[in-house]
């Protein structure tokens, strides 16, 4: 990583009246979190039509039986923020970071300190009511599923549960992209990180940025889509990288 250009984005983002952030699922892999669409990803051992909302809608005690196995695989043990995420989160308390939007649906943005973010595929921490709308943590009803409620229902309305996460099929959520699109449209500086920027719309909100004038630094290990858009583009491992700028936003 150059040392020099660090500093240079360092500075942008110091300077800029409002910075946004995106993230992948780079930035969790670090924490044990597979990702779903690498060769090794998890869409390699599943097949994504299980989960799409066809499926919950036709089939959902067999959904919910693949789904907790599914969650099981993704989240495995405990998982913990690691120090990319602990960076995004020292860089908001400081003031340098206005929103972050993040694709990712682990929570561990939350556990780091990140206040709100803006999940644009949801969290699977949680799952929603389909008939009521109330929201509950996914742990226990995941239990329930164990011990053989498949599918399991709401305690209040008796509806249907889904898990909070954006199936296959599904649109997101419209408050969520307007927020998205809202915090994206106003920056000055935009940092990308940990993700290869293919999937949309979230790929779209980095180009609109620098497209509007603002100034894109990517932080991914591998070359992304808009590598070439990036006015700084460091590819080497985000738990490294962005402790650093950080680091550096912070040093003056």
């Amino acid at each position: 990583m150059n040392e020099r250009e660090l500093e240079f984005a360092a500075a942008a983002i110091r300077d800029a009246d409002s910075v946004a952030a995106l993230t992948g699922a780079g930035v969790s892999t670090a924490s044990g979190i597979p990702d779903f669409r690498s060769e090794d990803g998890l869409w390699s051992e599943y097949d994504p039509n299980d989960f799409h909302v066809r499926r919950f809608r036709a089939d959902p005690e067999g959904f919910w039986r693949d789904r907790l196995t599914l969650a099981e695989d993704l989240f495995g043990d405990a998982v913990d923020p690691n120090p990319a995420h602990e960076a995004l989160a020292e860089l908001e308390s400081a003031g340098h970071l206005d929103g972050l939007i993040t694709q990712n649906v682990d929570g561990l943005h939350q556990d780091a300190g990140s206040d709100d973010p803006i999940e644009i595929h949801g969290n699977g921490r949680r799952v929603v009511c389909t008939g009521c709308k109330r929201r509950f943590e996914a742990d226990p009803v995941f239990e329930r599923v164990r011990d053989g409620e498949a599918p399991p229902t709401c305690d209040d309305c008796e509806d249907l549960l889904k898990p909070d996460v954006v199936l296959f099929g599904e649109q997101l959520p419209e408050h969520a992209l307007f927020r998205a699109q809202s915090l994206t449209e106003s920056a000055d500086a935009f940092l990308a990180v940990g993700s290869s920027l293919t999937v949309e719309p979230a790929a779209s909100l980095p180009r609109v940025a620098a497209e509007n004038g603002a100034t894109l630094v990517i932080v991914n290990l591998d070359r992304t889509e808009l590598s070439g858009q990036a006015e700084y583009d460091f590819r080497t491992d985000v738990t490294k990288a962005l402790p650093r700028l950080v680091e550096e936003v912070l040093a003056e």
